[in-house]
């Protein structure tokens, strides 16, 4: 069976070396983050997930979810429990108000934490992230009642939270949702409908499930602008605010999966169902794009948290598995055959899934502080900049990181060998729950759509310059730097190049539209690569700076993260070449054909 252990030195030293997370004192909730607390946090948050929610990853994987005659469905064995011990410990609410009971966390504390538990087991961290988008939702747009009755025992982990969303003949074209909702006189509606992959919309592990709900009102407008969001408890509640009468929502079903078996996926139905309006009518969407938006960032950290547990274990057994000689001649003669670690193709596979990996947490946390100064500022300026970062990075981040995520899951498979295949191994599981990450929250594809279509013409390419502007301020600054020139020159010649294909993105695909949706793809993994790029310059920056003062045990993780980003601007930054070359080929021979010829 896999193991896990998490990677708190690596977060620590992101935190607090490469962004100095000291710096943000300002901003409400920092204050108190002394160094010794983050490390406590991180370190508590490891513990749970490496001694509780690991060894359930593969008994979710294996027992997976029971539906019942009765529409209740049963979670795998030790998920109750566990997810008792992670609401009892305040995880769920780490970073939520703690007017209503969280801890008040920022929210990069909050995203390094995620990590771990997803990289622990991600069908099982699926419960607890919904429900903190959930929150978020309702902090942002529920009224004052709807927050005081609802937050307080969500957060605390008591009730937990979905969001319903696709139906089976509209998914990412919401605008054709049938949904209904019906006024009534008390000023609640009756939802009728049916929705699909709903997350966590059926268990055992709470009093209650509060659904956010997508319905259009009779006589709404048609299309996006008629939809609107509600709040469709599982248990409508009594006069004290507690589960009473079972509200008209139930399971129909649980869909059978390729991975991620120990999260309940439900088909759920509702009939005349009791909801309550949030954020306003026919605002549906807005309300919802912060649990997007919140799940979109959330499922980019599923897609490093399985690379980094697929590394874990395909590093350990490369430096165990005995198979044939180095190449250069024997390195443990003593033995039958050299571990294959010693083999360059095998360190190959290995140094990419580091590199990407360790690259996509840096990108996290960075995304993870702008998303704090965007919540937290009073600077109206940084807070304007820090939103359009997060625009901008939202579809990268989702989109790139979760391909990697896969990739490297193959990768980190590869390295069993056959026994990679076997289940019991648990390697092709990883690829399995993987998978599924490039899928929900919006597609991959449409992520690349709406990078291109949407965020780099936004208010006049603002986000998009000034992510040019800090990553070539960077770049200039740092030019004379000998020992960082290996970095900054490839680097440079790649930020060209995702320069030059903004522009021709922009004159091409205003002309003819499918130049842009042919090359939006090409354009996530150019822009994902670049982003890495900066984001490698920044740690082999703060590594060579602390590297004088460290112990030998950071010293010695300190040179290892010098290697890997060598590796990176050498062996895996050069793709941007390609990508390039892609994107101004056009759309011609991609739409040549016609429907019929498929």
């Amino acid at each position: 069976m896999p193991s896990y252990k998490a990677p708190v030195e690596d977060s620590l030293f992101l935190l607090n070396d490469v962004f100095r997370i000291d710096r943000y004192a300002n901003l409400p909730g920092f204050s108190d983050l002394s160094p010794d607390i983050i490390e406590a946090t991180l370190t508590e948050a490891a513990k749970l997930c490496e001694q509780v929610i690991a060894p359930l990853n593969r008994v979710g994987d294996v027992e997976g979810c029971t539906r019942h005659d009765d529409a209740s469905v049963t979670t795998p064995r030790g998920f109750r429990d566990a997810f008792r011990q992670l609401a009892d410990g305040g995880w769920v609410g780490i970073t939520s108000p703690t007017d209503f009971g969280g801890m008040g966390f920022p929210t990069v504390l909050g995203g390094v934490v995620s990590e771990f538990l997803a990289s622990a087991n991600l069908a099982f961290w699926m419960y607890a992230g919904l429900t903190q988008g959930a929150i978020a939702a309702i902090i942002d747009h529920g009224s004052a009642d709807q927050k005081a009755t609802y937050l307080p025992n969500m957060i605390a982990g008591k009730w937990t939270g979905t969001m319903n969303l696709t139906e089976p003949h509209c998914g990412t074209d919401l605008g054709m949702l049938r949904t209904k909702a019906k006024a009534q006189a008390d000023g609640s509606h009756k939802i009728t409908g049916t929705k699909i992959f709903t997350s966590a919309g059926e268990h055992d592990m709470a009093e209650n499930i509060i659904h956010l709900v997508l319905a259009r009102i009779e006589g709404a407008p048609a299309g996006v602008h008629g939809i609107s969001l509600f709040i469709v408890p599982k248990f409508i509640l009594d006069e004290n605010g507690a589960p009473d009468d079972r509200n008209q929502v139930s399971c129909g079903s649980i869909e059978h999966k390729m991975g991620i078996h120990g999260n309940s996926t439900c088909v759920m139905n509702y009939d005349d169902a009791t909801g309550w309006l949030i954020g306003g009518e026919n605002r549906g969407l807005n309300a919802m794009f912060t649990m997007m938006n919140h799940a979109r960032l959330g499922v980019g950290t599923h897609g490093l948290a399985i690379s980094e547990v697929a590394y874990q274990n395909a590093a350990a057994y490369a430096k165990e598995r005995l198979q044939g000689r180095s190449l250069t001649g024997a390195k443990f003669p003593e033995k039958p055959a050299d571990p294959i670690i010693v083999h360059p193709d095998v360190r190959r596979s290995l140094m990419t899934i580091r590199a990407l990996t360790q690259a996509a947490r840096a990108l996290i946390v960075w995304t993870g502080l702008r998303h704090d100064i965007a919540t937290r500022s009073d600077d109206e300026a940084a807070r304007q900049a820090a939103e359009d970062h997060m625009g901008l990075l939202t579809p990268v981040v989702k989109g790139f990181c979760t391909d990697c995520g896969l990739v490297n899951a193959v990768m980190a498979q590869q390295m069993y060998g056959g026994h990679g295949y076997i289940a019991e191994n648990g390697m092709e599981q990883f690829v399995r729950d993987a998978r599924i990450n490039q899928i929900y929250e919006g597609a991959n594809g449409i992520q690349a759509l709406d990078l291109v279509g949407r965020k780099l013409a936004l208010n006049g390419g603002r986000a998009l310059m000034a992510f040019f502007a800090e990553v070539d301020g960077y770049l200039t600054e740092k030019a004379g730097d000998e020992a960082m020139a290996p970095l900054i020159k490839p680097t440079r010649e790649s930020l060209g190049h995702l320069q030059r294909a903004s522009g021709w993105l922009a004159k091409h695909g205003t002309a003819n539209p499918d130049d842009s949706g042919a090359g939006s793809y090409d354009y996530m993994q150019l822009f994902g690569l670049v982003a890495f790029a900066y984001m490698w310059c920044r740690m082999v920056e703060a590594a060579t700076a602390k590297l004088p003062e460290a112990t030998s045990d950071q010293a010695g993780r300190l040179t290892t993260k010098l290697a890997i980003g060598l590796f990176y601007m050498e062996r895996l930054l050069p793709d941007t070449a390609a990508h390039l070359a892609r994107i101004e080929s056009g759309s011609a021979s991609t739409m040549a054909l016609p429907a019929e010829a498929f």
